[in-house]
């Protein structure tokens, strides 16, 4: 599927091992209550899901607020949810109109006892933005893999 997009082709791509079936983890990403315990670069920060829905052409917005009470807000729409094992969404910040839309997959695959997670955020605006969100999604993976 086409994604529209203003960014210049800049991706980033992370992977961690967690300690739970492919299942739990594909669910800490797509239930509201499990996502807003981990969507954070650390555990200062407060998550609120104003929105999932979780479908194809489904939406989805989320807010988190810094310990200095600012306040950034995520959302997009989630291109392709295949239970337990992917998941695309583009992503755009709402204060940041200017980073446009980028695209996020999540590939999720068995391995042991517990999940090999691929995480690709692509199409972003430049490698200031890369670098900002390589530092994002490591704290939010991070926190993930604590929960298990």
């Amino acid at each position: 599927m086409a994604n529209p997009t203003t960014g210049t082709g800049f991706a980033l791509t992370l992977e961690r091992t967690i300690a739970a079936p492919p299942e739990k983890v594909f669910e800490a990403f797509t239930q509201a209550q499990q996502l807003a315990r981990w969507f954070r670069p650390n555990d200062q920060y407060q998550v609120t899901v104003h929105a999932m829905e979780l479908r194809a052409g489904g939406r989805y917005r989320i807010e988190m607020r810094r310990p200095d009470g600012g306040v950034s807000v995520v959302g997009g729409t989630y291109d392709e949810v295949s239970r337990p094992s992917r998941l695309v969404f583009t992503w755009a910040w709402e204060d940041k109109p200017a980073d446009g839309l980028s695209r996020v997959t999540v590939s999720l695959e068995p391995k042991g006892a517990g999940t090999r997670l691929v995480l690709v955020h692509e199409q972003l605006p430049s490698v200031e933005s890369r670098e900002a969100h390589a530092h994002g999604w490591n704290g939010c993976l991070d926190q993930l893999v604590s929960l298990f």
